[in-house]
């Protein structure tokens, strides 16, 4: 199985996610038109000047029901994944219920526009690792049906994203596969601790910065490389089953401490860090690793980026993020 798409709608594609996601659509399939859903500006001029024929893009609110229904009849697509999030993890602590609204929202309102509309895509829903919170040392790797236990207002947010995708799904047939994606580098959000890290390091080489800031430094994580990401996203809506949930991260494992410390003995500068504990979330997870074996079996999906080579990638873009600052 190995499924075809013309038409491919991905919400929130001017995020960093959404917009790396339709770069990778658009390198590996050459035929499939892409439509996108933003608020945000964003990387809306990025995009718009790289492939400006390959890419429509609508500015809808999710917020808006009656919006999203006409332009998905405009759009008509085939496979929709749904990346629109607010996903600032320290701002949801400061703003709960701002961050739920959005995101609660947000998220039903498109499940419903589809079964209201009766266009009837693959819809891949992009939730998140964060949803199982903190997991004992003891029942790692994590599976798909350990349970979710959320330790942010964020992840509760996914959570419910996540649960209510399961019963329009279940209850109202809508063809809906479910992605639980780990720790991933990804140079244009800078709410990632590995980005800011990585563009502080670049903004200091550039004599714009002295100091690089830090929060907590004792989490674990399991990482992949951005391309491995969005390639796992397209896979997943290639040869995921329908109704399935699926872990989706790296082998290497490495605390935020190590991967700062890899970041700095690629400077080019002489690296100063201090903690600065507003960057510190009232509650962190403490070690996270996934078990993907089941996205594996069912995708064919495997990691080609070594982790050292996504750390040289990060600190490059970021850079010339800096440079084009």
């Amino acid at each position: 199985m190995s499924r075809k798409f013309k038409r491919c709608l991905i919400t929130g594609i001017t995020g960093s996610g959404g917009s790396y996601l339709a770069e990778f659509i658009l390198k590996v399939e050459k035929k499939i038109k892409i439509y996108g859903f933003y608020r945000s500006n964003g990387y809306l001029k990025f995009l718009k000047e790289k492939y400006k024929k390959k890419i429509k893009f609508f500015k809808v609110d999710l917020k808006n029901f009656k919006n999203i229904k006409k332009y998905l009849k405009i759009s008509k697509p085939d496979l929709i994944f749904h990346l629109a999030s607010d996903a600032d993890v320290k701002k949801s602590f400061d703003y709960p219920i701002e961050n739920a609204k959005n995101n609660n929202l947000i998220t039903i309102n498109l499940l419903e526009a589809v079964r209201k509309t009766k266009i009837n895509p693959i819809i891949i829903i992009c939730s998140s690792s964060e949803v199982y919170g903190n997991v004992k040392k003891k029942n790692m790797p994590i599976s798909e049906n350990f349970p979710i236990m959320p330790i942010n207002p964020y992840a509760a947010t996914k959570a419910y994203q996540d649960l209510i995708s399961q019963i329009y799904q279940k209850t109202f047939g809508l063809k809906i596969i479910i992605t639980r994606m780990f720790s991933y580098t990804n140079a244009r959000r800078d709410n990632l601790f590995q980005t800011a890290f990585a563009r502080q390091i670049a903004m200091i080489e550039n004599n714009k910065q002295k100091i690089l800031f830090h929060g907590n430094l004792k989490s674990i994580r399991t990482f992949i490389d951005i391309e491995d990401a969005m390639n796992a996203y397209w896979l997943t809506a290639k040869n995921g089953k329908i109704g399935e949930i699926y872990n989706i991260g790296g082998k290497t494992t490495i605390s935020v401490k190590k991967y700062l410390l890899k970041l700095i003995k690629m400077s080019r500068s002489k690296i100063v860090c201090k903690k600065r504990y507003a960057l510190v979330r009232p509650k962190d997870i403490a070690l996270q690793i996934p078990n993907v074996e089941k996205f594996k079996k069912h995708t064919g999906w495997k990691e080609k980026v070594s982790f050292g080579d996504s750390v040289k990638k990060l600190l490059e873009e970021s850079r010339d993020y800096v440079r084009k600052k």
